[in-house]
């Protein structure tokens, strides 16, 4: 399910004067996030990625931070495993552009609104969520003076192989 605040996220974007990265405006890219986010199986979301469209290799694109905004509000909230790892590892590929165009400063500025949810996740999630969200943080920026600190903390869950709850 879609959360309220997901879906007011959703609407308070034009994506239609957005570019996307499939070259075409970014009207489509709410679908594509409530289908990750409502997807039961992986067979649900074929044909339904944020690759090649907030993302394309390092290169992000208008609808970039917007997305970003959406990820985040997505990962406060409840969300399937399988949701939660797509849009972690959507988030740490756009966390990983470095085309200087200066999206990057308004995802970063969106991702750090949601540093501790970002934590909680890669504290309390699997292994890999742990190692996404401090290659995320590292990326990104995120934390400022603590960043080292939960970067290190999540590194060991991942060395570990834990899962907390």
């Amino acid at each position: 399910m879609v959360s309220a605040v997901v879906r007011a996220e959703l609407e308070r974007v034009d994506w239609a004067a957005l570019e996307c990265g499939c070259g075409g405006s970014a009207e489509h890219v709410p679908l594509l996030i409530e289908t990750i986010i409502t997807a039961g199986t992986p067979r649900d979301m074929i044909g339904y990625t944020l690759d090649g469209h907030v993302e394309v290799g390092t290169v992000v694109f208008a609808c970039t931070p917007p997305a970003v905004s959406v990820i985040m509000a997505a990962l406060a909230g409840e969300l399937s495993a399988l949701a939660r790892g797509v849009l972690l590892q959507t988030l740490s590929f756009v966390a990983a552009s470095s085309d200087g165009s200066g999206l990057e400063a308004a995802c970063r500025r969106n991702a750090q609104q949601g540093f501790w949810d970002l934590v909680g996740i890669g504290l309390t999630g699997t292994a890999d969520d742990a190692e996404t969200v401090a290659d995320i943080c590292e990326f990104f920026g995120l934390g400022g003076e603590k960043s080292a600190f939960y970067q290190a903390r999540l590194r060991a869950r991942m060395r570990e192989k834990t899962k907390r709850r």
